[in-house]
């Protein structure tokens, strides 16, 4: 995108964000996301070096002692959990206003943020095309900055095939995977779904309309251009046809909820007009998905 989103104003938020949840979990109304990675039970496995944000009860004071470095204790579930951020990087999710590609980036840095402070590691995956871009997996707060880096830098154009992409990416044990996406994309999400499934992940679906396509405005002969393909068609828009368009509208966010509560998977419908505090306080903790 090539602007500055995650600038020092966002950071004092997500900071606001990281206390609240807190706050909502040691009381027990923020969600009840059990994550693969932590439990006192696990196996130590390695270590890695400290930095700044680690919990530093983590902290090996005896390899300080040796090497006169900090590190923390990494344990074999922590090794192999990693929450994947996908991002539906089409042309038809810079629409809205706001632009849905600006929730849908604002949210993965929410959700890097949450995950880093969690000692979780995170990839985030750029989907567009066939193809994934992956940034490199993060595993502590000191990270955020690439994080943003690389959500900055996020170009939104063409078309997304989904399931192709997502497809492509390989995973290694456990994980969460988490897709912000408008889900218009030819040939449906459910081939990824189950692929993601298959992989062992916990799946959330983050589907994110603009609230022009929520409650369209628009009346009398107009001319609709498709985006992504640039294909024109003029139409007569009249309550009938808007009243139609409610209809369809509900058909097909129903059925991507009803495959995933078929399967197993979260679903969550935002408008992109949506404050962050209340996508992250309301749908996901009424999900139960909150770090």
């Amino acid at each position: 995108m090539g602007e500055r989103i995650f600038d020092a104003e966002f950071l004092k938020k997500l900071d606001t964000i990281i206390i609240n949840v807190r706050m909502a979990m040691n009381t027990g109304s923020g969600g009840n996301r059990k994550s693969r990675s932590k439990g006192s039970s696990v196996e130590f496995s390695d270590f890695r070096e400290y930095s700044p944000g680690d919990d530093f009860r983590r902290i090996d004071w005896n390899a300080y002692g040796r090497f006169d470095r900090l590190f923390v204790k990494l344990f074999m579930e922590e090794r192999e959990a990693i929450i994947n951020i996908f991002i539906d990087s089409s042309r038809s999710m810079y629409f809205g206003e706001p632009k849905k590609s600006l929730a849908a980036i604002r949210l993965s840095g929410v959700f890097a943020y949450l995950a880093l402070n969690n000692l979780d590691r995170v990839c985030l995956n750029s989907v567009s095309e066939t193809l994934v871009r992956q940034s490199a997996v993060l595993n502590s707060h000191g990270m955020f900055q690439r994080c943003a880096d690389f959500l900055e830098s996020i170009q939104f154009e063409g078309t997304t095939d989904l399931n192709s992409c997502i497809k492509k990416k390989e995973f290694r044990g456990n994980g969460t995977s988490i897709i912000f996406s408008d889900f218009f994309t030819a040939g449906g999400i459910e081939d990824a779904v189950k692929y993601l499934i298959y992989q062992k992940q916990e799946v959330v679906l983050v589907h994110i309309l603009a609230p022009e396509e929520l409650s369209p405005e628009i009346a009398g002969q107009i001319r609709l251009i498709d985006s992504e393909t640039g294909e024109a068609r003029d139409v007569s828009v009249t309550p009938a046809m808007l009243s139609q368009y409610d209809k369809e509208l509900n058909t097909f966010t129903n059925s991507i909820r009803e495959f995933c509560s078929k399967v197993g998977a979260a679903y969550i419908q935002i408008s992109s007009a949506d404050p962050i505090e209340k996508t992250i306080f309301e749908e996901f903790a009424k999900a139960g998905i909150v770090y």
